[in-house]
């Protein structure tokens, strides 16, 4: 992927407005470009009913693209995809517990900085790849798996 390949229009924003507008007075266009790219939202996790712990998988959603890093229909994903999450800064709250620990949604709710290797620092797309924080190339499609074998495929997650 280069730089004119990223699906996430970056341009126009204001200069490293994550750090001085809150989550929930950001617009739309600022809040789509705080996704890094990583694809770790788009694994499926396996959350533990005793203790809450959320373990992830590399089985990704049927709609991910393991080569892009992203949904393949973002827009229309809930017609596939029905329980596919909508992040806003209104919900964030309540999924805060299973997001990625890189992710920039999660560290701004958290009150902590974007790592220099986020898009909107580097200026690049590729730069969460080559940090080795994306899932890119390290997933299996969930149709190939069975969800009763999902815990077979439980792992760290990259970039940590």
């Amino acid at each position: 992927m280069t730089d004119t390949d990223d699906p996430i229009d970056r341009s126009g924003l204001r200069p490293r407005y994550w750090e001085t507008t809150p989550l929930d007075r950001m617009t739309k266009k600022e809040w789509e470009a705080l996704c890094d790219g990583c694809g770790k939202c788009c694994l499926n996790k396996l959350e533990d009913d005793e203790t809450g712990e959320v373990a992830l998988t590399r089985v990704a959603c049927r709609l991910f693209d393991d080569t892009t890093c992203r949904c393949g229909q973002y827009a229309i994903r809930h017609k596939f995809v029905p329980e596919c999450i909508s992040l806003t800064a209104r919900t964030i709250a309540r999924h805060a517990y299973w997001l990625p620990e890189t992710c920039a949604y999660k560290l701004l709710h958290e009150g902590k900085p974007l790592y220099p290797w986020h898009p909107l620092i580097s200026g690049t797309p590729d730069s969460v790849h080559a940090a080795g924080v994306s899932v890119q190339h390290r997933t299996v499609p969930e149709f190939e798996v069975p969800e009763d074998d999902w815990e077979d495929h439980i792992i760290e997650e990259p970039g940590l």
